[in-house]
């Protein structure tokens, strides 16, 4: 199903992780969300202000990595089990083919976003 659309840059990294790497689906959505989000914020600018207003906050990555961790969730690639040596590897399975995402996607921004999920720390906003 998934070979006969197109997928956004979190989607992707989610089906890179989840299907080389064995990484549990919902979890590693979850983890990933607010560090594409931070990703993407600068090209869809609309998109993060109706979200800002939905949350109630100006820091929507952040927002929803505390809404995820307030469920007791993991935060981080690490505590779902993938190998540090594992993140240049799925950065550059993710950014081998183009796809359509809000902002161009690069092989330095896909290693910076897995970077920063791996590590599960604040999501930075410049990327």
């Amino acid at each position: 199903m998934l070979g006969a659309t197109t997928m956004g840059l979190h989607h992707k990294l989610c089906h890179v992780l989840g299907g080389t790497f064995g990484l549990p689906h919902a979890e590693t959505h979850t983890v990933v969300l607010p560090y594409a989000l931070a990703y993407n914020a600068p090209a869809a600018p609309e998109a993060m202000a109706a979200l800002g207003r939905a949350l109630d906050t100006a820091d929507v990555p952040g927002a929803v990595r505390d809404l995820a961790g307030g469920t007791g969730v993991p935060r981080s690639l690490a505590e779902l089990g993938l190998a540090e040596a594992d993140v240049a590897v799925a950065a550059r399975l993710a950014a081998e083919q183009a796809y359509p995402n809000p902002r161009a996607v690069t092989a330095e921004g896909v290693l910076a976003v897995l970077r920063a999920a791996y590590d599960g720390g604040r999501p930075r906003t410049d990327f």
